[in-house]
């Protein structure tokens, strides 16, 4: 997913490295990119006689290559390319195949309902144990689905609004929750502005969208204290600026916020799933009035759910039956189709298991440590933060608490050089800031892999 493009930092030596020798090992890495990628070279050529902006998603472009790389095939953690060269994944798909590529179970759960029908616009057995299995898992009685977790942040703003009767959301500067536009509110300095990037926005966004700063608690209260805000989207912990991870107690208090004031709280999981099968709300006792899920619940497929407690539930129900009759403009003809049901009870009964996390946990924390170690001996000022199987190294020696210290310290430039090294020497990290995920398949020598090739670039670049 797209994120802010700051400037990068006035002063180019950046601590610690050798920009002078930093921009020649770029260089050089383009030009082996460049060499041993002819196949996608190619077909990079090919697809920009049609293609807009030459790949299916003008995401595709951030990665920092000389071209857009093209996948043959992808398995487990390891990607294989066009030309042939087998990539250990540690972006995989940004989330969306947080659980490998391609697991057993979904694949075969495809195969099997491939002859069976695709989409039907009516339900399935699959359907039904699907919302049980969402249910037991994360404690919200009522879900519903979508295509994406964009249309489900979207669905569930939507069904809030119309339940309190109140129009205003709340967001904290530097969120992720995909592209609904509700959402694209900064702050900058202090002040509340849409954002400019956001393209072809004609409504004035801050009419219903109040912004404030993460882990700020004062600034929630005076937000809630008008009595006006449905609800408060938010990620547990903000992925997608850098990670910024809670202060203790910050929730806590948040929730009783919240609820004072007569606003819903609404969590989008979709990356902080990495914490555990119950996301981060139960490994850390939330209680949301609603949740978002995408990306990884089909195991890639796209597909997303949404829940909500009873008493939201029974307020959305009673304000659809008391709505004029027509199109209530939430969801779509293909929302539940029967090829994403069979691929999310598929993950979320054999693939999203307590053995998988297990797993992914103990070798999240041991890349976490030697990401540590590895930046400690370049004596670099870099700090990392990890959420369950996901870890991040971020250009600060201290962890940021806000949005805006975050993204005070995103630097594109470094980092697309940072991955493109270790592309060229087998390693994909996620191309938008520096995060990492693990999956059942990842193993130790990948982590192992990991390791040795960023010492390897983080040598060529330091004084």
């Amino acid at each position: 997913m797209p994120r802010p493009s700051p400037t990068p930092p006035s002063d180019p030596t950046r601590p610690g490295l050798d920009w002078v020798r930093a921009q020649a090992f770029l260089q050089t890495e383009r030009d082996r990119y460049t060499h041993d990628n002819p196949g996608s070279a190619a077909l990079a050529e090919q697809a920009r006689q049609h293609l807009l902006f030459g790949v299916p998603l003008h995401w595709m472009n951030d990665w920092g290559t000389p071209f857009a790389l093209h996948v043959e095939h992808a398995s487990g953690a390891v990607v294989t390319d066009v030309d042939g060269h087998t990539r250990v994944d540690f972006c995989l798909g940004d989330t969306g195949a947080m659980f490998g590529h391609s697991p057993a179970p979904v694949a075969a759960a495809l195969q099997r309902q491939a002859t069976r029908g695709f989409t039907t616009m009516l339900a399935t057995a699959d359907a039904a144990a699907v919302g049980a299995a969402l249910s037991e898992r994360f404690g919200l009685p009522f879900w519903q689905f979508a295509m994406s977790a964009t249309d489900a942040n979207r669905y569930i703003v939507r069904w809030i609004r119309a339940a309190t009767g109140r129009r205003k959301l709340l967001v904290f500067n530097g969120c992720y929750h995909g592209t609904i536009e509700d959402v694209f509110v900064d702050l900058i300095d202090g002040q509340p502005v849409q954002r400019d990037s956001l393209l072809g926005q004609v409504h004035d966004l801050l009419e219903h969208t109040v912004v404030v700063e993460f882990n700020d608690l004062p600034a929630l209260a005076a937000a809630l204290q008008g009595g006006d805000v449905a609800c408060v989207l938010a990620e547990p912990a903000l992925t997608n600026i850098g990670m910024v991870l809670p202060d203790p107690g910050f929730w806590s208090a948040a929730q009783g916020l919240i609820r004072q004031h007569g606003a819903l709280l609404v969590l989008d999981e979709t990356h902080t799933i990495s914490t555990g099968p119950g996301g981060y709300t139960r490994a850390h006792g939330l209680q949301p009035d609603a949740l978002v899920l995408g990306k990884p619940v089909g195991g890639g497929v796209p597909c997303a759910v949404y829940g909500m407690s009873a008493a939201l539930a029974e307020r959305a129900t009673r304000a659809k039956q008391e709505a004029p009759p027509g199109h209530s403009g939430i969801g779509t003809t293909l929302t539940g189709n029967m090829l994403a049901m069979a691929a999310m009870r598929a993950a979320l009964e054999e693939v999203m298991t307590p053995g998988s996390y297990a797993h992914m946990l103990d070798l999240a924390s041991q890349l976490a440590h030697g990401l540590r170690g590895v930046i400690a001996q370049h004596r670099l000022p870099w700090c990392v933060t990890q959420v369950g199987a996901r870890t991040e190294f971020q250009f600060t020696p201290e962890p940021p608490r806000n949005g805006t210290q975050a993204g005070a310290l995103l630097d594109a430039e470094l980092e697309h050089l940072i991955h493109l090294g270790l592309l060229n020497r087998g390693v994909m990290i996620t191309p938008f800031h520096n995060m990492m995920l693990v999956c059942p398949a990842t193993t130790g020598a990948h982590v192992d892999q990991l390791l040795v090739a960023l010492d390897e670039v983080l040598d060529l670049m330091c004084a």
